[in-house]
Order: C-alpha cells, then structure tokens, then sequence
C-alpha cells in the first residue's frame, strides 16, 4: 500500500471519501482526529442505474458489460458495506452524514473556531 503524507492545514475537518476511506478510520481515531466515520448506504438499485447511466454516458465499456458488472456490484456492496463498518465506519445515508457534519461545525468541534 502506498503512503503520502497529508496536511490538513486550517482545515477544522476533512473529509476521506471513497471506498478505501474506512481504512483510515483506526489510525484517525487513534490519532485523536476522528469526529466521525461513516460509510454510505443507499438503495442498491438507484446506485446501480446512477452507475450504469454514468458509465453508458462515457462509453467505458459495451453495455452487456457494463451491466454484467454492475450486477456484480449489486450483489457485492453488502459485503463491502460490512467490511467498512467492520473498520469503524458507521452506514448512515447521505443526507444524515451532511446533517452530522453540520452540526459537528456548529457544535464548534474541537478546531472549527
């Protein structure tokens, strides 16, 4: 796994996005970094159209491909949803993330004024 280094500069929080970001989760905590970890969970179905309508616009691969592996997709994110929670993300949907950060900034969370 590579490594690079990471300035947070003035920022009062920052957000690790993606798939791998859970993998971050243990170090931040241990760090005294973390005000928060979650993984996102939304309805299998819509991310799979959300993905497959992205994919067809930019021509990535033929459509019977495309859809062959967004089935796999969609059959694999409950394992990946656990695998995350299982590194200490919580699954919250989008809106409630937003909603915690939100808040997290007007709580004045350690280093945001």
């Amino acid at each position: 796994m590579a490594t690079r280094p990471f300035e947070l500069a003035d920022s009062p929080l920052f957000v690790a996005e993606g798939i791998f970001a859970a993998e971050i989760v243990a170090e931040c905590r241990r760090r005294g970094l973390l005000a928060g970890a979650y993984a996102l969970r939304r309805p299998r179905g819509a991310t799979f159209l959300r993905r497959l309508t992205r994919d067809l616009a930019e021509q990535r691969k033929g459509p019977a491909m495309l859809i062959r592996r967004g089935v796999t997709l969609l059959r694999t994110e409950p394992a990946v949803l656990r695998r995350q929670t299982g590194l200490g993300a919580e699954a919250a949907r989008g809106r409630d993330v937003l909603r915690r950060v939100a808040g997290l900034l007007a709580a004045g969370h350690p280093g945001t004024g």
